[in-house]
């Protein structure tokens, strides 16, 4: 079989480039004017009207530099800035621009005065850049252009590319119209719409493909690239109204990112979920095994969120699916809150606002006392109880706290042995546990006697760790002088009605699972939990994962790297080993990590490799998921 011949013909302005290099001119030449913007504007405008092919070209060329009044000198300046506004997908792949550098052609519409300094970089010679040339006066200012050059006449690219008389598969790669006539002048035989900085509508619906990046681009040719599996085939679907910022620094990275305001039923979510290679949820949604065997294509659940109890972390870990959530970006949300409600509480803050809001004085100091001396007890030494410890002793309160694992005290703090010791001596007690179903329950009646007459109860942790009747009762009997809950044994999946057998009791603080909610919380999350997916996706790391065994990777330098996920049996890297010894693979690096249930080992290998050695490693018994990444 012989290969086919191809050539690869870019367009330069918002191809090659982010920009047009008219208008980065124009910012040069006008930078002193006062009607800078509205010039700029009309530039734009005009430069739009010929690349959707709305006026000739030649229109379009003479009206713009008529505009510019533009000198020799200022080209200097404009090649320097489009030197650091390179397309980023161009950027990466240097490679492509090197090993085919005999192949590729650049017609552009622009002008060889910038286009040849920047495109020299990617190993493109003049004698392969086919644009227009300036005229200029005596003095150097920029009067013209060559009107006898072909590309200077509306719709010259066609008769630019005939008259190459390029032979093989010809494809063009660009963002306008006057790049998709090529093609439907039948001089070329594809045309690519490249849409990483601009798309244009014209020139999307007449192109073979539309391509969001040059790795697209590569990958559908098979041609050497940066990245083995194209960021835009990557789809993301995020649920449950995840902070916006969440899907601008996925969808900037290149994936394809949905976002959905709602939580998904489980049968809906099954149908959703294939074809997704990455779901992003918070509390609401359940990742239940049914789900999870429907997903055919998932690599990453990310929960944004602190609590996992919605995920079926092990029937994920069983298919390979790695989770991550955010344990520390609503901290100090919780805290502050923690902080507030200790305050509202023991001044009955709370009843007064209730009687003033009914149109009752009650001027008392009843009931109302300092936090300054009280005893705060934490249960639940972690992220959030330690920093309540800091904050709350700032206030001049004692704290106490009592935790499963061995926590260092911060501070004065002081540890107790037992839970009841805690209960015994606090004024308020908060807990800060974890999910855990056995936490079920943790507080109810037995443990709300054991709390001194009169203390208060604060949760900001999980709904069902608290016997919400016991709870009531021992307020209805006055044992406790108050609470605050911000979380439900069972809560709501939308906005609207709720009923709790808290409601209408004397300083009870109710608030809907608001504890981590803050503006500054969710956009913390928002670029935390991305940013973990995107180390995964990306590179392999598995740091901070919650159901997978940990690796921080050192970054890839120029080594491919094969991800292999598998079952925790003994001999698995024996034969993955042999299987790249038998392919004369040379590894320069590799790295493992394990749980009792599933390995995770990555290898880095030096060298161009036989596709049929990934064959070879999916076909390793007890094989999960294997990746291959650039």
């Amino acid at each position: 079989m012989v290969d086919t011949i191809r050539k690869y013909v870019f367009d330069f302005d918002s191809t090659l480039t982010r920009v047009e290099a008219l208008d980065v001119l124009a910012e040069i030449t006008l930078k002193d004017r006062p009607d800078k913007e509205q010039v700029i504007k009309e530039i734009q405008k005009i430069t739009n009207l010929g690349i959707d092919g709305d006026i000739s070209f030649t229109e379009s060329l003479e009206r713009r530099i008529k505009l510019l009044k533009a000198h020799k000198n200022d080209l200097h300046g404009l090649v320097a800035e489009l030197r650091q506004k390179i397309s980023k997908s161009i950027a990466s792949n240097k490679e492509f621009f090197e090993q085919y550098t005999d192949d590729i052609y650049v017609i552009s519409c622009g002008f060889k005065e910038f286009i040849d300094p920047i495109v020299a970089e990617y190993n493109i010679t003049p004698d392969r850049v086919f644009a227009n040339t300036f005229r200029f006066d005596e003095t150097g200012n920029i009067i013209g252009f060559d009107e006898a050059n072909v590309l200077a006449t509306h719709n010259g690219k066609i008769q630019c590319l005939r008259n190459l008389d390029l032979q093989g598969e010809v494809q063009v790669i660009g963002d306008g119209y006057s790049d998709y006539v090529m093609r439907e002048a039948g001089i070329a035989d594809k045309f690519f719409a490249y849409t990483e900085n601009v798309h244009r509508e014209k020139a999307a619906v007449n192109a073979d493909h539309i391509t969001p990046n040059l790795d697209e681009f590569l990958f559908l040719n098979d041609l050497p690239r940066k990245i083995s599996y194209p960021k835009n085939r990557i789809k993301i679907l995020l649920l449950e109204n995840i902070h916006p910022a969440a899907f601008d620094n996925l969808s900037e990275d290149g994936f394809s990112v949905e976002l959905v305001k709602h939580s998904i039923p489980e049968d809906e979510l099954i149908e959703k979920i294939k074809g997704v290679h990455v779901l992003g949820i918070r509390s609401k949604t359940q990742v239940t095994q049914k789900v999870i065997d429907a997903a055919d294509k998932l690599l990453v659940v990310g929960a944004f969120c602190i609590g996992t109890t919605q995920i079926d972390l092990d029937a994920c870990k069983k298919r390979g699916i790695v989770a991550f959530n955010a344990p520390y970006s609503n901290t100090r949300s919780v805290v502050e809150l923690a902080i507030g409600e200790i305050i509202m509480l023991m001044r009955s803050v709370f009843p007064r606002s209730t009687e003033i809001h009914n149109g009752e004085w009650n001027k008392t100091a009843a009931n109302s006392r300092e936090v300054r001396s009280k005893n705060l007890g934490i249960i639940g030494y972690g992220n959030i109880g330690k920093q309540l410890s800091v904050l709350a002793e700032s206030l001049g309160m004692r704290v106490y706290y009592y935790d499963v694992a061995d926590q260092l005290a911060l501070g004065n703090a002081k540890k107790c042995n037992t839970l009841e010791d805690l209960l015994n001596v606090s004024d308020v007690v908060t807990l800060h546990i974890d999910d855990n179903k056995a936490n079920k329950n943790f507080i109810s009646e037995r443990e709300l006697n054991q709390m001194k007459d009169g203390a208060m109860l604060i949760n900001l942790s999980r709904g069902f760790v608290v016997d919400i009747e016991a709870l009531a009762n021992a307020l209805k009997v006055g044992k406790l002088a108050g609470a605050a809950i911000d979380v439900f044994p069972e809560e709501p999946s939308s906005n609207g009605a709720y009923v709790t057998e808290l409601q209408g009791l004397n300083n009870v603080i109710l608030t809907p699972h608001v504890g981590g909610s803050t503006e500054e919380a969710q956009r913390d999350i928002a670029d935390f939990v991305p940013n973990k997916i995107m180390d995964y996706i990306n590179s392999g790391n598995t740091v901070d994962a919650v159901n997978f065994p940990n690796i921080r990777l050192p970054k890839q330098q120029n080594a491919h790297r094969f991800l292999h996920i598998h079952k925790n049996v003994p001999g698995i890297m024996a034969k993955i080993n042999e299987v790249l010894a038998r392919f004369e693979m040379n590894i320069s690096g590799q790295y493992l990590s394990t749980d009792n249930e599933v390995g995770y080992v990555i290898t880095d290998l030096d060298k161009e490799y036989n596709k049929d050695v990934i064959k070879a490693l999916k076909k390793i018994e007890h094989t999960i998921k294997f990746r291959v990444l650039y």
